[in-house]
């Protein structure tokens, strides 16, 4: 049986086709959305929960590959005191409440696809993602096969991906990236893969409802990534198999709502840890190290937040600072490994500012009482760069073209913020603008083109 799989920065999801359309499956209890986390006691235990689960043909081939990493989770579960039926590893919601019982344990990683096309990375650290991504796709593999029934067995899927995984990285990057895909794909049990880009997938979706052919722009504002694709769609084309002609311009970045909810971090939440605040010389904080805290999709960023350097540091910037109360805060937030949950709290607040004016964010697990007031104007301020790529893509993709779109279609989770949407109208205002389902399309989309491809 063949799915649509949204492998998503924020989100992932399934879908087949049936007798009446593309259908989601429930792949986090009723919910037909996992949010991309996994939580595990130990990281040295990904390893081994990856080989408990692996089909026992592939089982050899990747003790011989993982067989360091399987002898270290040997002896973490002894110091852990780790029974072998114990769960070790948790994925979407249940990974984040795990992370939060004691969040300075344990490791816990949040949109590991924005990480997949990182530049510099290690073989270890491919090794690792390429583990994560695993047991992922072998978790909700293993849930669309319950809510399917019958053992039915799910064997090929057309998985989206972003224009670009990496700003920097060009197609080394997204090279990288897909291949760390593939070979997770192939382990958890894919026979056949493929790939679309998600903006075109997201428009595929779209193109079912038109009743004339239209030279549509899709911004597909993604959690980890923003895609522009500018397609011919239409009722002429929507059954053609090779659609390669139709395809006139592309362009896409990693920039998405997990950088807007890390800019409304910075600018809302770390004033009061202490930026923009003064030094007993008169000289401005030093910014950097608040970045370092929110920048939760950078390794090196949060490599270096997390270090002894850096706590000693804070510590001195303390000692220096004219209000030392505030970076006392950075500090809990430094030694708890808290970056998560504010981001997770800036999240919250933006969706929150799409029905409201203003909101107040609830940062009590950093102080006692801590909370910071939001307005939609300060949400406005502080996206005010991230959004300004988003613009920069769609010109691009419509440049690469070179011709005007007749429509936009906006999708992704992150355009519901009406501070997002009017950004995007603006860029071309003689154009229509169709807002589609927000999470559902892109899933849609590649289940729509999995049809064709698989029954070809």
């Amino acid at each position: 049986m063949f799915v649509g799989f949204d492998y998503g920065s924020a989100n992932c999801a399934l879908g087949v086709m049936t007798a009446d359309g593309v259908q989601l499956l429930p792949i986090a209890g009723d919910s037909r959305y996992m949010s991309s986390t996994l939580y595990a006691y130990d990281r040295e235990l990904i390893a081994e929960a990856v080989y408990q689960r692996l089909d026992v043909s592939r089982q050899p081939d990747y003790a011989k590959n993982r067989s360091a990493q399987l002898s270290r989770a040997k002896v973490v579960r002894r110091e852990l005191d780790l029974l072998p039926s114990d769960e070790v590893v948790f994925f979407g919601e249940a990974a984040f409440n795990a992370y939060m019982e004691v969040p300075e344990e344990g490791f816990y990683v949040r949109s590991p696809k924005s990480f997949l096309g990182a530049s510099g990375l290690r073989p270890d650290q491919i090794a690792l993602f390429e583990d994560i991504v695993t047991l992922m796709m072998l978790h909700i593999k293993a849930c669309g096969e319950t809510a399917l029934g019958n053992g039915q067995q799910i064997t090929r899927a057309v998985i989206g991906r972003p224009v670009n995984f990496q700003g920097i990285g060009g197609e080394q990057a997204n090279e990288q990236a897909e291949s760390i895909l593939t070979t997770a794909a192939q382990r958890a049990g894919f026979s056949e893969v493929a790939f679309l880009f998600e903006p075109i997938a997201a428009g595929m979706d779209f193109e079912a409802q038109l009743t004339q052919d239209k030279t549509v722009l899709v911004v597909d504002v993604g959690g980890g990534t923003t895609d522009c694709s500018v397609v011919k769609m239409g009722p002429s084309r929507v059954g053609n198999t090779d659609r390669s002609g139709d395809f006139l311009g592309h362009s896409g970045q990693r920039i998405g709502g997990n950088d807007l909810d890390i800019a409304l971090a910075m600018h809302s939440f770390m004033p009061h840890m202490g930026l923009g605040s003064e030094l007993v010389t008169g000289k401005p904080m030093p910014s950097k190290v608040f970045w370092n805290c929110v920048a939760v999709n950078d390794i090196a960023a949060q490599r270096d937040f997390s270090s002894v350097t850096c706590k000693k540091l804070i510590d001195d910037l303390i000692k220096e600072a004219r209000q030392p109360e505030l970076l006392k805060r950075l500090l809990t937030v430094q030694r708890n490994q808290l970056s998560y949950q504010l981001v997770r709290q800036a999240e919250g607040a933006k969706i929150a500012l799409s029905d409201a004016q203003s909101t107040q964010s609830q940062l009590g697990f950093v102080e006692a009482q801590l909370q910071a007031d939001i307005s939609a104007c300060q949400f406005v301020t502080a996206i005010d760069d991230p959004l300004s790529r988003v613009e920069s893509l769609m010109h691009s993709a419509v440049e690469t073209a070179g011709v005007q779109p007749e429509i936009i279609y906006v999708t992704g989770g992150t355009a519901r913020s009406p501070a997002i949407y009017e950004r995007i109208a603006r860029c071309y205002p003689e154009c229509e603008v169709i807002v589609g389902d927000h999470f559902g399309s892109v899933t849609a989309g590649l289940t729509r083109w999995a049809n064709k491809i698989f029954n070809a």
